[in-house]
């Protein structure tokens, strides 16, 4: 019996929710394959088997469970009831010779074409980008696209995104990957005259009739030449048995020990590395920036030589915010259906802070200075592909029901490189959180062109004098940085000093009502 336990999601995250299970109770999974989808205050996530076998949930959907709880379990030694996955069904051979017709379904009649050949352009993306960068084509030269299918994706310098085909047919790719392109450049043609069949790839999925020569799919072949206490992605298996790599000879970078296929790459390229011990040697390699790499690199110099840029200082007792939670996360959760995390109290207290001090949300434009009657929050989120910092408009009219769902929106979206243009402009005043990585002090850098930004660090127990005595409390750093230029120190360190007040004095965020009824309300 193997026990699925809640992984590590973020230092600073103790629990998640159990949103739902994919799988039942009882029934019978694959290893890797997803069985529940867990949510935590910044994002929600897969968790998946660990091995293949049958799945006994020990927990009910809506339930907290801190990290490290025990979840699942899976029985490994059991074996599936006939037919039971759908799995096992693909994989075995057909008992019978099925007829041709009932072999391949998907071969329908083909899409009515005759536009010709169609241009696939770079669309326009933002007013003030002019080029972008072909990421990777999904799709190879060649290929019979559907209409709507992905075929590529590109790079702009704020964000990454996808490209569809406008027709079916036939795909004649006229740019290669990581050419850089104009807006309104072709970089792709579709020959619409030659027909598509509606669903071609479901044949390719058909189960091999008994007695017939052809051979399974490899994708669907198990991978036996990996041993069964191995953990180890779908891909990274199939490669560790197609080139014969010893697992132990591999350094799994995984959540829970698990072989990822960059791992198994990585040993391939550095034969003899023993796993866990770094092989220095004196070679380099060149890598092209990306167009985000780029653009974060300039605005952050830019901030730096644009800007009077000056931090303060100061800490907040962060007990209040995490005994109401404790408290009342439950009733919060079951009346709007998401966490009560740390970002609304955040863009509660920074909000109320702007309207008393609205230079920090004002930002100089040439010779005058814009000031703003609304808040927009810039959250600053570490994203695969580099730093995003997308918006919350006009937070200081949300709820904190309503903060938290943007917060885990937008939080996934750049988690999935899915986030827009429009998601991404504007903003009045940025937050950003290194405490999710460990960081206990740091000095931010303003987000231009902003005037102020506000860090967050890690909560820590710490000594702190209170009355003559010494008393352990939860203790958060934050930082504001600010341009000296139209931020006064009096105003930087009022400002920094009213969001401590709101944030040790919880109730004041909520209007002195009742706390759950206030929560409920709000």
């Amino acid at each position: 019996m193997i026990d699925i336990k809640v992984p590590t999601v973020g230092e600073s995250i103790t629990e998640v929710t159990l949103i739902k299970w994919l799988k039942p109770n009882g029934s019978y999974v694959q290893r890797d394959e997803v069985i529940a989808e867990l949510e935590s205050e910044k994002a929600t996530f897969e968790l998946n088997a660990e091995q293949a076998g049958v799945l006994q949930t020990r927990a009910n959907e809506g339930d907290t469970l801190k990290i490290g709880d025990v979840v699942a379990a899976i029985d490994e030694t059991a074996a599936p009831a006939a037919g039971a996955t759908e799995n096992k069904a693909a994989a075995a051979p057909a008992a019978a010779p099925a007829p041709a017709a009932a072999a391949a379904p998907a071969e329908e009649a083909p899409k009515a074409v005759g536009k010709g050949k169609i241009d696939i352009k770079v669309p326009v993306v933002g007013e003030s980008i002019t080029e972008v960068t072909l990421l990777k084509w999904t799709k190879n030269e060649g290929d019979l696209v559907q209409r709507d299918e992905v075929i590529c994706e590109l790079e702009s310098e704020k964000a990454t995104f996808e490209l569809n085909a406008e027709e079916a047919g036939k795909l004649f790719i006229l740019h290669k990957e990581g050419d850089v392109v104009k807006i309104g450049d072709t970089i792709a043609r579709i020959d619409t005259d030659i027909p598509v069949p509606v669903a071609k790839a479901a044949a390719a999925a058909a189960p091999v009739a008994a007695g017939s020569t052809a051979k399974p799919a490899a994708a669907n072949a198990p991978v036996t030449a990996v041993p069964n206490d191995v953990k180890a992605t779908p891909v990274a298996a199939a490669i560790l048995a197609d080139k014969k790599v010893d697992p132990k000879s591999v350094t799994p970078s995984g959540s829970n020990g698990k072989i990822l296929k960059n791992d198994v790459l990585d040993a391939l390229n550095n034969p003899g590395r023993k796993p866990g011990i770094a092989l220095f040697g004196r070679e380099e390699r060149r890598e092209k920036m990306s167009n985000l790499r780029k653009t974060v690199s300039r605005r952050l110099v830019e901030a730096k030589n644009t800007t009077a840029m000056l931090t303060t200082f100061n800490e907040v007792d962060m007990g209040p915010i995490m005994a109401i939670r404790a408290k009342y996360k439950d009733k919060f959760k079951e009346g709007h259906g998401v966490n009560l995390g740390f970002m609304s109290f955040f863009t509660k207290a920074v909000c109320y802070a702007l309207q008393d001090w609205p230079a920090v949300n004002a930002y100089i434009d040439g010779d005058s200075i814009i000031y703003h009657d609304y808040c927009d929050i810039s959250i600053a989120v570490s994203a695969p592909k580099g730093l995003v910092v997308p918006v919350i408009r006009n937070a200081e009219s949300l709820s904190m029901a309503e903060i938290e769902k943007k917060v885990v929106e937008l939080a996934t979206k750049a988690r999935d490189n899915k986030l827009t243009m429009e998601e991404m402009q504007g903003g009045t005043f940025t937050i950003t959180n290194g405490g999710v990585f460990g960081s206990l002090m740091s000095t931010p850098i303003i987000n231009i062109p902003q005037s102020a930004i506000l860090g967050m660090h890690k909560i820590q127990e710490r000594p702190m004098a209170v009355n003559g005595q010494v008393v352990i409390k939860q203790m958060m750093y934050l930082a504001l940085s600010y341009d000296h230029r139209i931020i006064d120190g009096r105003e930087s360190v009022s400002f920094l000093v009213r969001v401590k007040e709101l944030l040790e004095n919880p109730e004041l965020l909520l209007f002195g009502k009742d706390p759950v009824k206030t929560l409920l309300e709000l």
